[in-house]
């Protein structure tokens, strides 16, 4: 895809793909007979999908940078080098009308999209206009008529909301998953345990990822915890779990796939362990903060793993032509650039006050 030198982390820049890691890329698959099956099956307008997903995370987020780079807004929540851990997940899911839901954080604002919501109501939402989904109220989105929950500051508040709507699925007998990622800080909320302890003891058809992405706000996750991983934390659970890349869109998708089979099939909960790593700072306006957190090789190593030019690598090495990603590209930059047109459109209208006192549990008109 193109890169943008002024929005993109240095290391994407001149990004060309390593063989090696090419290579390691189609072996992840390969090395796992289940999720081999499950990505064989898929066919060209579904890889095209995903590579779209990829991209519409990718520029949701550069435009977002631009926006705060000229003064449209202060600063952005991005989710720049993690894309894979949401698009591959949620095009694992049944979306649509009657589908399964997702919850998640705001690093995880491609599955908003992906669901099927806007990008100009994504949009929208950080300019609190009146026709936002929150009517201005928060920059948090989601639609519960696109299965995406939607999120909250209080990361892994959710988990336990997550597990009682699986509750509701299993009661009624649908056949539907709900899904959210954790953060690796946030896994150490009371919030999170009770909730997937809960759902672990209900055997409800819920998804946990825990997205490990290596820090929580300017924590490195070797502050806050023992263990070099989180591998062991579905055992302790009494629950499946599995690990997957998450710069692998295909490994994301194929894990969740099969997550999602045992949901279905009244197996219980799944823990999906994600390793990725944010590419930037908690938002925009602490980039040389996470400059300063970690060391350069890591932003360098992890760089080199940028999940959209793997998969691109990764799609020509299956005979996909340049031609072929440049028109997907072309749309979907299409997309995103007529969302930020519809979006500023609306930034005269701004909520009024007494706008305030409607979709909310109780209101008086009264003092």
């Amino acid at each position: 895809m193109r890169r943008f030198p002024a929005f993109d982390p240095p290391e994407y820049v001149a990004w060309e793909p390593d063989p090696a890691l090419v290579r390691q890329f189609q072996a992840t698959i390969d090395d796992a007979p289940e999720r081999a099956a499950v990505i064989h099956a898929l066919s060209r307008d579904e890889h095209q999908a995903l590579y779209a997903g990829l991209l519409r995370a990718r520029l949701h987020d550069i435009q977002l940078k631009r926006w705060v780079k000229t003064g449209v807004i202060s600063k952005a929540w991005l989710g720049t080098g993690e894309e894979a851990t949401t698009v591959g997940p949620v095009h694992a899911l049944r979306r649509g009308a009657g589908g399964d839901l997702v919850a998640p954080m705001i690093r995880n604002a491609a599955a908003c999209c992906e669901m099927g919501m806007s990008v100009a109501d994504m949009l929208r939402g950080y300019l609190a206009t009146a026709d936002s989904p929150t009517r201005g109220r928060d920059l948090h989105i989601g639609d519960l008529d696109h299965g995406v929950l939607q999120p909250i500051s209080h990361v892994a508040d959710v988990v336990p909301v997550v597990a009682g709507i699986a509750l509701t699925f299993k009661l009624r007998r649908e056949p539907r998953v709900a899904l959210t990622w954790i953060g690796d800080g946030s896994t150490k909320t009371g919030a999170a345990h009770e909730g997937t302890n809960f759902a672990a003891v209900q055997r409800v058809p819920a998804i946990f990822i825990i997205q490990n992405n290596q820090v929580a706000l300017g924590t490195r996750l070797s502050q806050s915890h023992l263990p070099a991983d989180f591998r062991d934390w579905p055992a302790s659970y009494g629950i499946w779990g599995a690990a997957f890349d998450g710069n692998n869109v295909l490994d994301a998708y194929a894990a969740t796939a099969l997550a999602a089979t045992r949901c279905r099939r009244g197996d219980g909960p799944a823990m999906l362990l994600a390793e990725t790593f944010r590419m930037g700072g908690h938002a925009t306006h602490d980039e040389r903060e996470a400059r300063e957190t970690f060391p350069a090789e890591w932003f360098a190593r992890w760089g080199r793993r940028d999940p959209v030019g793997l998969y691109e690598a990764y799609l020509r090495e299956r005979g996909w032509e340049d031609a072929e990603l440049a028109a997907v590209e072309t749309d979907v930059t299409a997309e995103v650039e007529a969302a930020a047109a519809a979006a500023l459109a609306s930034r005269d209208r701004l909520p009024g006050g007494p706008q305030a006192l409607g979709d909310v549990y109780a209101s008086s008109a009264e003092g």
